[in-house]
């Protein structure tokens, strides 16, 4: 079965959520998810995690952004912060949400098998 690996480009709440929820559904239908946090969204990973969002998401009664990055690690969604993102926003790997590993987009791409899917948020 393909893998699903997704690249959040962007920090944006909202979207970052999106890409948790997929990844959860992924790992759910039993296929392999991997998330790359690129950039500028590696500010979201910041522990303790969350977004301007989470009071309205709670309010509809869905997970905030924590809650998603726990699940994700939980179902076994492989998370993976950019180097370079961490830096853009100065931050190391003891400060942000555990279980999310420092690597690099040319690591994460040599990892996907020619079956996989890619998806960027």
């Amino acid at each position: 079965m393909p893998g699903l690996n997704i690249i959040v480009a962007a920090a944006e709440g909202r979207r970052f959520c999106a890409a948790l929820e997929t990844a959860i559904a992924a790992a759910a239908l039993g296929q392999h998810a991997r998330l790359f946090v690129q950039g500028d969204a590696a500010a979201m990973l910041r522990a303790p995690a969350g977004f301007a969002g989470d009071g309205a998401r709670r309010a509809a009664g869905l997970p905030g952004l924590g809650e998603l990055i726990d699940e994700a690690l939980a179902s076994g969604v492989a998370m993976v912060v950019c180097q370079s993102g961490l830096a853009l926003s100065d931050l190391t790997a003891d400060r942000i949400v555990g279980g999310v590993k420092a690597g690099g987009v040319v690591s994460f791409l040599a990892a996907v098998a020619a079956e996989d899917r890619i998806l960027v948020y």
